[in-house]
């Protein structure tokens, strides 16, 4: 069977179409699924929405507490109230902070407790949790005998 030459380009319009759908067919099936965020967020509360990757998250409900943290929360007599104050009003110290931490960016975070103790608390925000890596005191140098001091001339 020859075809007329006037049909020629409506059948190559017709075989391209089909080509295109085909092509279109085959990429969507193979497409990966999206990849989930590495945030932990709570559909039930609304304050769940925000991106812990950006910027130190001051909600104290991801809130952790070190061995050594504990420690020298004790030694210093700093309770977990003004660790969440300081958290929540404190004020981050750029210069002491370690945000381009890849693992867990680190907040040293600044302020005065109800007893009036300045104090700098480090906290490293994680995507599960923040996690309160130590407190100091700015101005009295207290003796604590906490886990990893004797690690920290050399």
């Amino acid at each position: 069977m020859i075809v007329n030459k006037k049909w020629t380009p409506y059948i190559l319009i017709v075989l391209m179409v089909v080509a295109i759908v085909v092509i279109k067919l085959v990429k969507g099936n193979n497409t990966t699924p999206a990849k989930p965020k590495t945030t932990t967020t709570n559909p039930k509360d609304p304050a769940s929405s925000v991106n812990r990757d950006h910027g130190f998250d001051r909600r104290t409900s991801y809130l952790k507490y070190s061995n050594h943290a504990n420690c020298r929360m004790d030694c210093r007599k700093i309770s977990k109230a003004e660790v969440e104050e300081i958290m929540k009003d404190g004020k981050i110290n750029y210069n002491k902070s370690d945000i381009q931490n890849a693992r867990c960016p680190r907040y040293a975070v600044e302020g005065t407790t109800k007893d009036n103790q300045r104090v700098r608390i480090v906290y490293a925000q994680c995507n599960e949790s923040t996690t309160v890596v130590t407190v100091i005191d700015l101005e009295t140098d207290f003796e604590c005998h906490c886990p990893g001091d004797n690690n920290k001339n050399k």
